[in-house]
């Protein structure tokens, strides 16, 4: 089955090269805007009382996929697609829980940019603390990672490599 979808916007960021684009929102302190397309703008009524929103969105310029993939924070072996978050996936699809800034028109400014700039924007969700925390998480093989004492702009394909 196919299944098509529309870009709603762009995300635009500092980042024209996937080295140096952070591998995680939480890891970037990079400011950004989320342009959206004037037909969806009354949409966006009542997001400023948000402090979080999820973005979900289209790895535009990824070449195919491959099932095992060795994660950026931990290079030492393969994993399978699913207990990644690379962008090789069957279906290029990313999301990013990103800080609201602003609202001004058709454009939202964010904190903890780490897309390409001109990634097409897919859809924006709230983030609800009381839908989307979790007690008693587990994160598998990341768990095994000192991902906390890393410094921060190591947290780029670039600055991963081992």
């Amino acid at each position: 089955m196919e299944i098509m979808y529309k870009a709603i916007g762009h995300i635009r960021s500092e980042f024209g090269n996937k080295d140096q684009t952070p591998v995680q929102s939480a890891f970037s302190a990079s400011e950004g805007t989320v342009e959206l397309l004037p037909e969806y703008v009354p949409g966006l009524k009542d997001i400023e009382g948000f402090s979080h929103i999820i973005l979900i969105y289209h790895f535009d310029r990824v070449e195919g996929y491959t099932l095992l993939q060795k994660p950026f924070i931990d290079g030492s072996r393969e994993r399978g697609i699913f207990a990644i978050r690379h962008c090789d996936r069957p279906n290029p699809i990313g999301l990013s829980i990103v800080e609201l800034l602003g609202v001004k028109g058709n454009q939202l400014r964010i904190r903890g940019a780490d897309v390409l700039d001109g990634t097409p924007l897919l859809d924006i969700k709230p983030f609800v603390r009381q839908f989307d925390d979790r007690d008693n998480v587990r994160s598998g093989w990341v768990d095994e990672q000192c991902l906390k004492t890393r410094p921060m702009n190591s947290f780029t394909p670039k600055g991963l490599k081992r």
